[in-house]
């Protein structure tokens, strides 16, 4: 690994908790150039939620670079945007009854979120938007601002302006009505706060410690913001695509965003591909007044297609709730059992186990790394990095959960064992 060290950047990050060098990898689990299987709970940070090079999906991608389809072509009309388009209005749009228009972004999550703060502020008129502790929204500067996490906020180099963070509800131990709370900001003329264009939140944080919002939360959070004329905007990058039992994770509260960011596994195949989903009305954009060379990814699209089909054909989304169900009960019947002060949190296929209350020293930090020294990639999240993060694909089998699952238990009971 020399190489990297000599040459590559200080600034990565995931080499430093998996240091040794993969070379292939096939659904849930990569190989190293040794040839040692890893079973894969991280599936690429959210970007990988139907496995590594799943036949379905990279047969029709291999397919139609063999056809010489068009593989770049800016914000161009192509056959494979229009399919894809047909194919999201079809199996998602119209069964969700939402009536949204498409924008295809930069290739990154990032870019979907600066393309939704710039919306937002254009059509209200207005520069404050709030954004919620623990939340998590991407590293370019505007999507930095609301990103509540210190280190990431430090890395920027210059303030990070017109954004209010509020409290999101756990952590107050239920004792704190946050929305109250953020109504009363809105409506006290003397609180010193500027109504927003827009509000942002994750309906489960992910990178915030696995903190699943409820649904009579989330609906007040939509009413509110239609009482103070406030654009609602769902970050579905990580925690959409099925990865909580429904496409999209804000569907299980029966409301309707007014703008989402989509990204990571909407590629199908981890390939680079963002959007933007925004209510037809709000759709004051002009000709170019968003660019970037490659919006709009050809072989995105052919697997974003495919993986549409696949989520369908598949029966995917039940799958997942059902898993979902499954990790529930072996973390509590086989692993808080172990040590009192344990948490878990989760919904879908992304679960949390919360060290924070254990005592020593980084508790997570050594599970974690127990668990790939056992064949087992995960990466850790939440406050001080106290949460082991559970980020399968759903393409996963119950035989594979339960080796990883059981890897995670040897884990905690060589750190945790009271």
């Amino acid at each position: 690994m020399s190489v990297f060290e000599e040459l590559e950047s200080e600034v990565r990050s995931y080499s430093r908790c998996f240091p040794v060098v993969f070379s292939k990898a096939k659904m849930s689990h990569i190989y190293d150039e040794n040839n040692r299987e890893y079973l894969d709970f991280f599936a690429g940070a959210g970007a990988l939620n139907f496995g590594h090079n799943n036949d379905y999906i990279m047969n029709r991608i291999v397919e139609y670079i063999k056809s010489d389809g068009i593989t770049h072509a800016l914000d161009m009309f192509t056959t494979a945007k229009k399919e894809f388009i047909e194919k999201f209005r079809d199996l998602i749009l119209i069964p969700g009854n939402l009536d949204y228009k498409i924008m295809f972004c930069g290739p990154t999550g990032t870019n979907s979120v600066e393309a939704a703060l710039k919306l937002a502020r254009k059509v209200k008129k207005r520069s404050t938007i709030f954004s919620f502790m623990g939340g998590f929204h991407g590293m370019s500067l505007g999507s930095l601002s609301l990103t509540s996490d210190r280190t990431s906020r430090e890395g920027a180099g210059v303030p990070l302006n017109n954004t209010v963070f509020m409290p999101f509800p756990q952590g107050f131990n239920n004792t704190f009505d946050t929305i109250g709370y953020i109504e009363n900001v809105l409506a006290d003329d003397h609180s010193g706060i500027e109504c927003p264009a827009a509000i942002i939140v994750e309906t489960v944080q992910a990178e915030g410690g696995i903190f699943v919002a409820e649904i009579e939360w989330l609906k007040r959070l939509r009413t509110l913001c239609d009482k103070y004329d406030i654009l609602l905007i769902c970050d579905e990058i990580q925690v959409g695509c099925g990865r909580t039992g429904t496409y999209f994770s804000f569907e299980r509260a029966g409301i309707i965003p007014d703008l989402v960011t989509v990204s990571k596994s909407i590629g199908g195949a981890g390939m680079p591909m963002s959007l933007l989903l925004l209510k037809r009305e709000i759709d004051e954009w002009l000709p170019g007044e968003h660019s970037g060379t490659f919006r709009g990814n050809q072989l995105a699209f052919i697997g974003a297609t495919a993986a549409l089909e696949y989520t369908f054909e598949k029966n995917i989304l039940e799958q997942t709730a059902e898993k979902g169900e499954f990790v529930t009960r072996y973390i509590e019947e086989n692993i808080l059992s172990i040590n009192k002060k344990i948490n878990h949190r989760g919904i879908g296929l992304i679960h949390g186990i919360d060290f924070a209350d254990v005592e020593g020293e980084d508790i997570c930090k050594k599970v974690a790394a127990e668990c790939f020294n056992n064949g087992l990639i995960i990466e850790k999240a939440g406050r001080n990095d106290a949460v082991l993060k559970i980020l399968p694909s759903l393409t996963i089998t119950y035989e594979e959960l339960t080796c990883g699952l059981s890897t995670i238990r040897n884990a905690v009971l060589k750190y945790c064992s009271k």
